[in-house]
């Protein structure tokens, strides 16, 4: 096989191929006209390179590997190696998926401000779900221009308000207030940071936070029945 049809058959460039010539990786058989002649074991030698550096060894191992035969200690030393990269890289790809998820939600903090300000939860990972259901409202529209804006500082005063509201709920709810004066103050403060909350989107935001789990598991967190206190100040409110 001559130069050019072994680099069509094995993707190896005819220029790598004089290359690890040079540095003794591979070997070609001079021809009577001057050209390079592979013969089967050359071709094979050609193969085993090639493999290796798609597997990111370096030329100076690979030169050790053909020396000395492929040992299996040295392979498993370089699959632990390829193990921690892939885990590296895998850490680095979900970073980089959720500051794009965070910024598709209009929330320009990297991945290290997010944990910060929302106190380890991470609302981007539910940022795919959000636009399937309300992606094509004026209200996600108008959310996502106004929290584009948005930097940390006034994440954390956003969060200082929902936290602080939550507890006085939670305190009216324990000591029997119907919460009618907090609804509207809630209703006040998505209108605030977020869109325009009427009171039908006020309404179905109530339905949510006793329909799905999630919503619900954050107010009961703050105090065993919060979720439904809200739910029912929410419908007398309005």
């Amino acid at each position: 096989m001559h130069i050019g049809e072994l680099a069509q058959a094995t993707g190896v460039t005819v220029r790598t191929l004089h290359h690890w010539e040079e540095l003794g990786l591979v070997h070609a058989r001079r021809a009577t006209n001057g050209y390079r002649d592979y013969a089967a074991e050359d071709i094979a030698r050609v193969r085993s390179v090639a493999a290796w550096r798609e597997l990111g060894l370096s030329l100076e191992e690979i030169r050790r590997l053909l020396a000395g035969g492929a040992t299996t200690a040295q392979l498993e030393e370089h699959r632990s190696r390829l193990t921690a990269e892939a885990a590296r890289l895998a850490v680095m790809t979900e970073a980089v998926t959720r500051a794009l998820e965070a910024r598709s939600m209009g929330i320009e903090l990297d991945p290290a401000e997010i944990r910060e300000v929302f106190d380890g939860d991470d609302p981007s990972q539910h940022a795919a779900e959000a636009r399937e259901r309300w992606g094509q409202t004026d209200a996600y529209a108008e959310s996502h221009r106004r929290t584009s804006g948005y930097g940390k500082a006034d994440w954390q005063r956003m969060r200082a308000e929902q936290d602080d509201l939550e507890q006085r709920m939670a305190t009216a709810m324990l000591a029997g207030d119907d919460g009618t004066a907090l609804a509207r103050e809630h209703q006040d403060l998505i209108s605030r940071w977020f869109y325009d909350c009427t009171d039908e989107l006020h309404l179905g935001l109530a339905a949510l936070y006793v329909g799905d789990e999630r919503f619900r598991e954050h107010y009961d967190s703050r105090a065993p029945g919060l979720a439904q206190w809200l739910h029912d100040a929410i419908a007398a409110a309005h």
